[in-house]
Parts: C-alpha cells; structure tokens; sequence
C-alpha cells in the first residue's frame, strides 16, 4: 500500500464522523416533535432507498448469503440502538448523552478484538480508565439538578452500536453500498415493528419530516463510509475513529441550541472523547 494509500481508511472513518454527527444532531431535533420510533423508522426508510438506488445505479454486486445475514444481524441491532440514541437525544443533552454512546460503543468492539488478538496494552488500560472517569462525572448527581435524562437509554444505545460494528465486520467484503442497505432494511423493519405494535403510526409534520429525509441520508452514508473503512483497514480503527463523531454533534448543539454544561462535566465530556483514540491501542 502506498502512503497516500494508507490513509485512505482514516479518510473514510473522519467522513463518516462529520456526516454521521450531522444525522444525530437532526436526529435529536427531530426526535424531540416526533416519537422516537416513528421518526427512526422514516430515517431508516429514506436510507435504505437512496443508497439501494445508488447501489442499482452503479451496478454494484449484490452479497452473498452470509454477508447478508449478518448484515441483518447489524441491522437489527444498529436500527433499535438508533431509536434508542434519538430518544435519549431528544430527552436530554446532545452533548452528555453522545459522548456515553461513543465510548461504550467503541470500547466493546476495541475489547473483543483486542482479547482476539491479544490482551490490551497499557495505552488502552488507560484510556479505560480516563473513560471511566468522564462516564462518571457526566452521570454523577449535581445538587437538585439530578442524573442527565436519558443517560441510562444512551449506555442501551451505545452497546447496540457496538454490536452492529461487530456484526457489520463479519459481512466481509461485500459492496458497502449493499451491506448497508441490507442492515438498513432489517433496521426499518425492526423499528417500524415497534411503531406498529406500540400504535404511534400518526400523521408527521413536513418540517419533521424533512429533517427525516437530511438524517436519514447523512446517517446511511455515514455507514456506508464507516463499512468501507473497516473493509480496507482494521476495524478497531475504523471504530474508534468513527467514534468522535459526538464532537460534531456537540458542536453542533452549542452554536444551534446553545446547551451548556458545568465544569465537572464538561470535564467528563471531553475525557470521554479523549478516551475513544487511546483505547484504539
């Protein structure tokens, strides 16, 4: 591989940041005027369709069998921890929740391939620990203001996300553009399952919905981008990378909702973040 070459994957995976901090920024928005499930079943939707026309366009091939089963398998997972991260977002603060989501998230798949390969070094020990620590000072109690809304939901969210990055890796070398719409499809069924069944089929606003549309294409190709990174790099890299989206959600949230947080707290946000690139190893 050449030099530029080597850090095609990186390209990929800081791609995937910026457009998949985008979606969980609207995501949040749009969950916070629409019920979570709904809302993750449209984004689903539009996802699967507009990378499944690029994919036909393109002539790309179609996966075999098990790249697709565990494609669904990434889907199933990855569709109900994304209901689960918007409702988190929509209930509490994009910029403690995201952080909790992205730790635990890159942490799993870091930890199951490092026990694969060989035991953690000493820079994922501390990187640990420093994600330890900022877990910790975003969920610990302020005086009457309480625990973040939505804080036990994103550490649902974030081990969700953590299987579909373990899954989607064992679908191998597929199309990406296939791979992601066939874990989108699972997703949209998943999600609209629990719409059906929980009877919150119900009219949507045109404003929400279009924010629908914006996250449902920023997301899928956020996984599209993250699917080719693993692909042609390693996947606890891809991971961790990928994983520092929440700065763009957090940046985000301050310049357009104007959050802000206290000192021990901002504190824990940002030793999450700092945590995600050293528990790569």
């Amino acid at each position: 591989m050449s030099i530029a070459g080597q850090y095609i994957p990186a390209a990929y995976s800081l791609t995937a940041i910026g457009v998949w901090g985008t979606s969980d920024f609207l995501g949040g928005i749009g969950a916070r005027r629409a019920n979570a499930f709904l809302f993750t079943a449209i984004v689903h939707f539009v996802g699967m369709v507009a990378v499944g026309a690029v994919a036909l366009l393109t002539h790309a091939p179609f996966p075999g069998n098990a790249s697709v089963f565990w494609s669904l398998m990434a889907g199933l997972l990855g569709g109900l921890a994304l209901a689960f991260f918007y409702r988190a977002l929509a209930g509490g603060n994009m910029g403690l929740i995201a952080p909790v989501a992205a730790v635990l998230s890159a942490a799993i798949p870091t930890i199951v391939t490092a026990f694969a390969v060989g035991l953690p070094g000493a820079r994922q020990v501390s990187g640990f620990i420093l994600a330890g620590v900022g877990v910790w000072l975003i969920s610990r109690t302020e005086g009457r203001a309480g625990r973040p809304e939505g804080l036990g939901v994103a550490v649902l969210a974030g081990i969700g996300f953590a299987g579909f990055y373990l899954c989607i890796h064992r679908a191998g070398d597929a199309s990406a553009l296939w791979v992601a719409v066939c874990s989108r499809f699972a997703s949209f069924v998943v999600t609209a399952a629990f719409v059906l069944f929980g009877r919150h089929v119900r009219a949507v606003p045109a404003p929400v919905l279009g924010i629908a549309v914006l996250a449902g294409i920023f997301d899928i190709t956020g996984s599209a981008f993250f699917i080719r990174a693993g692909q042609i790099g390693r996947l606890d890299s891809a991971v961790v990378i990928s994983s520092l989206y929440p700065a763009v959600t957090v940046v985000l949230a301050r310049i357009f909702l104007h959050e802000h947080f206290s000192r021990s707290r901002t504190f824990g946000m940002v030793a999450a973040l700092a945590a995600v690139p050293m528990i790569a190893g």
